[in-house]
């Protein structure tokens, strides 16, 4: 974990951006996998561990801002539970770590909780995402489990967000270690991937770098020589002579910030003159929109444009016809390039989405668009010093999608539809960096993963 202070610090600055009453942080138990006993690896919430750094089970905390008290509750391990667990740090000895002072047992929350309520105090709460903790928090406050998302905070929601958007040096180097991970990953797998292989030959191998040099992954693989499902997590395929492979995979570092990096390579080590085309009109899109990174810049602008960069490439191909411009502003780009640029990073490899992805990446100076594509864009506000996002552009032949608006005439005077028929076997591309932006521009986070055509042929063919 950080040092005290900083722990110290986020709260006191949360205790200033939310103004009074009492803010419940519940942190995370353990989930069965498939009966009580066996359960899945364990995850810290990740708001939990910003606010108070206890990577644990069975924890919740409380900050009282009319009182200026942090309270962790928790229970000190049985000798039951040290037969099976070990032995653990007193809770009070752990609290300290992180500046924490006064401990509680956990019983003593439903009194906490319900003092707050006599008293007419606002008990403050982020959105829930599990089943057990919302039955909890139902059962604290007396509404029911439905009830509760209903009665999330906005103001702790808003607080919380300013405060996690900005990352510091400490939370840049975590991600900096989780991106040197992913370095591995991606070169490992390039070196493995081979004709004949089937994906989970490879994608196992990959997720075992994660779990050997950090927490794990830091969210499930994609890897597939059907790049054109954008999230693709099956893994039997064979590999075929000729195909694309996607990585797209990340690291979490050992305080859980994570890493998300995409790469495309041949399977058989040589992209063919089509492919290689195709994948430098995406790494133009990519390079380009991480060069327009700098505070202020609105990532939306920095969307459409690596949007008109792919639509250019695509013109000149013969995929697509008439005036880029007037093409993104239609959407037509969509069928090839349908999802957003990037998302925020950190705690959450798409961070605080839970709180709410307009709420993380919209403000009342940028609106979501409802344009198919446009409208999957996580981010599109105004970036600012310390934000750190991902650049993944992409471009996708995606079969049924192709039929769809064929069938419909959609954007005919922008799309060759006829051209397309020969290209419902090629997959996709996508390429995906890890970005901070500093104050006047932008920093590429980690060591730099191959990227161009000749740095990918070569690791493919060591």
């Amino acid at each position: 974990m950080f040092d005290k202070s900083v722990y110290i610090e986020r709260r006191s600055q949360l205790k200033k951006l939310v103004g009074g009453g009492l803010i419940y942080f519940p942190g995370n138990v353990d989930a069965a996998m498939n009966y009580g006993a066996n359960t899945y690896k364990f995850r810290q919430d990740s708001s939990f561990l910003y606010y108070f750094g206890l990577d644990s089970q069975n924890l919740a905390a409380v900050i009282d801002v009319d009182a200026d008290e942090d309270i962790i509750f928790g229970d000190d391990r049985t000798l039951d539970d040290v037969v099976w667990m070990g032995v653990e740090d007193k809770l009070a000895d752990r609290a300290a770590l992180v500046g924490v002072t006064l401990t509680e047992p956990y019983n003593n929350l439903k009194e906490k909780i319900s003092s707050a309520k006599s008293k007419n105090q606002k008990v403050h709460f982020l959105p829930h995402y599990r089943g057990k903790t919302t039955i909890e928090t139902s059962e604290l406050l007396e509404i029911t489990p439905a009830e509760v998302n209903k009665n999330t905070s906005l103001d702790l929601i808003k607080a919380v967000i300013k405060q996690r958007s900005i990352k510091t040096a400490e939370e840049v180097a975590e991600i900096e270690k989780a991106v040197n991970i992913s370095f591995v990953m991606n070169t490992m797998a390039m070196k493995l991937s081979k004709p004949g292989l089937i994906e989970r030959e490879v994608s196992g191998a990959v997720e075992g770098i994660a779990l050997s040099m950090s927490e794990g992954v830091s969210f499930p693989i994609i890897f597939s020589v059907h790049g054109e499902t954008l999230h693709n997590h099956q893994h039997n395929n064979v590999m075929k002579d000729g195909d694309l492979l996607i990585l797209d995979s990340g690291a979490e570092s050992g305080l859980h910030y994570g890493s998300d990096i995409t790469r495309t390579f041949p399977v058989n080590g040589k992209f063919s003159p089509l492919q290689k085309d195709l994948y430098n009109i995406v790494l133009k899109a990519n390079t380009e929109a991480i060069k327009m990174i700098k505070p202020g810049v609105k990532f939306k602008d920095i969307h459409l444009h690596a949007a008109k960069v792919i639509t250019e490439g695509l013109i000149e191909k013969g995929f697509m016809k008439g005036d880029a411009d007037a093409a993104v502003k239609a959407g037509a780009h969509a069928l090839f390039f349908p999802h957003g640029l990037g998302h925020m990073m950190g705690l959450d490899v798409h961070d605080m989405e839970g709180l709410g992805e307009n709420y993380v990446g919209y403000d009342d100076e940028t609106k979501r668009s409802e344009q198919f594509g446009l409208a999957y864009l996580r981010l599109g506000k105004e970036l600012e010093t310390g934000h750190v996002v991902t650049v993944e552009p992409g471009m996708y032949f995606i079969p049924q999608l192709i039929d769809n608006w064929k069938s419909e005439n959609k954007h005919a005077e922008f799309i060759n539809y006829d051209k397309l028929e020969e290209m419902k076997t090629f997959g996709g591309i996508r390429i995906e960096d890890d970005i901070l932006v500093t104050n006047n521009g932008f920093k590429l986070i980690g060591i730099p993963i191959p990227k161009t055509v000749e740095e990918v042929e070569k690791y493919c063919n060591e």
